[in-house]
Formats: structure tokens, sequence, C-alpha cells
């Protein structure tokens, strides 16, 4: 299984010499898909008002049990709604320690069956 590890920070980071959210590993154009629908909340877009699941709208909740919880279940239903033909979700798990939130997201991809895992941690 290939992992990916990314730091998240408030306000958002992005790469100054492009603006983008640089990472290394894995399929980058699945990657990309995967953080766009946890850090777009619904109604964020006009055309598609559903889409996303609304990720940074759950990081000013209390860090607790409950809400670790409740992120889980939006983030699997999330990616299994939108990247459903793509991929095949296998578990997500969010732990909250003190101010620290790390989200993992493990998911095997169809094309080819290989088993990826995206890890994003959030202060």
């Amino acid at each position: 299984m290939e992992y990916l590890t990314s730091s998240i920070s408030f306000p958002f980071p992005f790469a100054i010499t492009d603006g983008r959210i640089s990472a290394s590993g894995g399929d980058e154009a699945l990657r990309g898909k995967i953080i766009q629908v946890l850090f777009t909340a619904p109604g964020e877009r006009v055309n598609l008002p559903e889409f996303g699941c609304g990720l940074l709208n759950q990081i000013f909740e209390p860090n607790d049990g409950v809400i670790a919880a409740a992120m889980e279940f939006t983030i699997a239903q999330a990616l299994a709604h939108w990247l459903g033909d793509e991929i095949s979700v296998d578990g997500v798990g969010v732990t909250a320690e003190g101010e620290l939130i790390t989200v993992e997201i493990v998911y095997t991809r169809r094309r080819d069956l290989a088993r990826q895992a995206v890890r994003l941690h959030f202060r």
C-alpha cells in the first residue's frame, strides 16, 4: 500500500510559485480529486451546489470523538458519491489529539486495483 502524508494548516497554504497544493507519490490526478472533494463545501460551486463534503467547516468544531465519527462518515459518503467510478473507499479514519486532527483515507483504484492511502494533518 502506498501512503501519502500531507500537512494542512489554517490558513490553507498554497505553493508560492504556482498557487497549487504540492504533493508527491501515488496518483497525483486522483489525489487532487480527493483533495478537491474534501475541501469543497456544499453550496460553494454554483453549477454543482451539492458537490463536496465541507471538511474545513468541521475543523472549527470541538475536537472530540463524536465530531471525528461524523467526519469519517461524511468523508466516506462524499468520496463514494463523487469518485465512486474511480475509487472504492476501503476506510476512513479520523483521530483527534489535542489540537491535531489526522484524516486517513484508504482506497482502491478501480482501474488497476492498486490500494493507496492519503493522510492529512490539520492544526
